[in-house]
C-alpha cells in the first residue's frame, strides 16, 4: 500500500477510526466491521477480536466489493 496507509494484518485496536455494522449484526458479537481510513481506504475488521488484524481494502477495492455484494454475486456463500 501507499505511505501514510496501514498494511493489511495491523492491529485493528491501532487504529483511529469510527468501526460501524450493519444493524441487522445486532450486539451478539458476531459483526464484520468497517472503518474510513484518512485518504478513503477502509479497513475490516472482526467484532470478535477487535483487537486481531484488520484488512485494508482501497476504496475502488471496497466499492467493487460492495457492488458485487449487492448484485447477489456472493449469494452462494450463504447458502445452507
Amino acid at each position: 500500500m501507499s505511505a501514510g496507509i496501514p498494511e493489511n494484518g495491523v492491529s485493528a485496536g491501532s487504529l483511529a477510526v469510527a468501526w460501524v455494522k450493519a444493524p441487522q449484526s445486532r450486539e451478539v458479537g458476531n459483526c464484520v466491521e468497517l472503518g474510513a481510513l484518512p485518504g478513503g481506504s477502509l479497513a475490516v475488521r472482526n467484532s470478535r477480536d477487535p483487537l486481531g488484524p484488520a484488512l485494508i481494502f482501497t476504496r475502488h477495492e471496497a466499492q467493487a466489493f460492495a457492488a458485487g455484494m449487492k448484485d447477489g454475486a456472493f449469494d452462494h456463500l450463504f447458502l445452507d
